[in-house]
């Protein structure tokens, strides 16, 4: 079971179903990868795409914020808090040691809740390997405060379990969060996916839910029924804007992602009709979406930024990209423009730090909430086309990575 989930959260995350490739170097242990230097870089392409179905949103004029206008050069610092923090938790072996997703919300009580889907847990190996026997679930919570870590799952301590129990025939993962009734509320968006036979590739995306938790105690209260009749996953992120909260789905073709946004009037997903953008409007049909943007992760954030916004995501119209960009725009529904290399991850590839063709990047984005004045956080996650091996070989290898990124105006453009 650990060995096939894995293999279904690899497909996700790159989007392409091909063959492993080979592994050309064992894994190097977590203190022998350099420290890379901060990057500094500008990167510009064409934003008009097309794609198999769906025109895309038609430009509405020209944008005039100075987010837009701008151009803007990123040095990135890598190794940023919480990484430190969460690697030291990890090699104690006393519950979480691993997982992707990493989004992240504010809760009461100056605490943190960090989210993730397919993850890890202990005990950890005197030389950082993982037993083949350790529990692994399909999502799960670290709570932080300050300084400090919990590992939060169901089941009990003895026999844990993911948050949310799995359906009979699938699994859930966890994707973007955020609280509603005035904190009371943690509602995490979870995807579903089924079986569809016996098969290795018999299994797909079935449908959107909201995961209620309560911030407090965190348990789950109830699961409720989102949108999904338009093969667009509503769980990329959500942007609390004025009176509404922007939902960012995303349209997974496997070679090709495509972004799409709806919106809720207040805070609660599951308390107001849904509206989808078109292009030119809201609509109340969820198959009137729009494709906003190609080549957008399933899991990327769009945030504001100056006096427009900035959508941060890993690059996927490269297959194993180990590249992080930006886009803007003068508006929350788009257009996504002046795209910006904002960072190059280090693991990737043979030529990465573990020296393995295998280990694989992706769903790089923002934590808004945890800037430090003009430096964004932003997150991304490693994993292996080998998983089966390299991830309990080396427990470092499946940790998220946290990197800061300073954006610096060049001038208008």
């Amino acid at each position: 079971m650990v060995r096939d989930n894995k293999s279904r959260r690899r497909w996700i995350a790159t989007g392409t179903l091909i063959a492993a490739t080979a592994v050309t170097g064992l894994p190097a242990a977590a203190g022998d990868n350099p420290t890379p230097r901060p990057q500094v870089g500008t990167f510009r392409s064409p934003t008009t795409v097309s794609g198999p179905a769906h025109a895309f949103a038609p430009r509405t004029g020209e944008q005039s914020c100075a987010a837009v206008r701008t151009s803007w050069t990123a040095t990135a610092r890598p190794h940023a808090a919480p990484e430190s923090l969460f690697n030291a938790y990890s090699d104690t072996g006393k519950g979480w040691t691993g997982a992707d997703s990493t989004y992240s919300v504010r809760l009461p009580g100056g605490r943190t809740a960090w989210i993730f889907s397919d993850t890890f847990l202990g005990p950890v190996n005197a030389d950082g390997s993982r037993p083949t026997t350790t529990p692994f679930i399909n999502n799960s919570f670290m709570v932080q405060r300050g300084k400090s870590l919990q590992t939060v799952t169901g089941g009990t301590a003895s026999d844990p379990t993911a948050l949310l129990p799995p359906p009979s025939n699938g699994w859930y993962w966890f994707g973007a969060a955020g609280t509603s009734k005035a904190g009371r509320n943690l509602d995490v968006t979870a995807l579903r996916f089924e079986r569809t036979g016996t098969g290795q590739w018999d299994w797909r995306w079935a449908a959107n839910s909201l995961a209620r938790f309560d911030s407090k105690t965190l348990k789950l209260q109830k699961l409720i029924p989102l949108p999904s009749s338009a093969n667009i996953q509503w769980s990329g992120w959500l942007l609390r804007e004025g009176p509404f909260t922007y939902v960012y789905g995303v349209e997974d073709l496997g070679a090709s992602k495509y972004e799409h946004v709806a919106r809720v009037r207040g805070d609660d997903l599951a308390g107001a009709p849904w509206q989808y953008w078109t292009g030119t409007g809201w609509s109340s049909d969820e198959t009137a979406s729009a494709r906003v943007l190609e080549g957008v992760a399933n899991e990327h954030s769009v945030t504001r930024w100056r006096d427009g916004y900035l959508l941060v995501t890993h690059d996927t119209t490269e297959l194993f990209s180990d590249r992080v960009v930006g886009y803007f725009s003068c508006s929350p529904t788009g257009p996504f423009v002046n795209k910006t290399e904002l960072y190059r991850t280090p693991e990737t590839g043979a030529g990465g730090s573990y020296g393995d063709a295998d280990i694989i990047t992706y769903n790089s984005h923002e934590h808004p909430d945890l800037r430090r004045g003009n430096e964004l956080l932003v997150s991304y996650n490693v994993n292996s086309l080998d998983a089966n091996n390299d991830l309990y070989a080396d427990v470092s290898i499946y940790r998220p990575r946290f990197t800061g990124v300073t954006l610096t105006p060049n001038g208008l453009r």
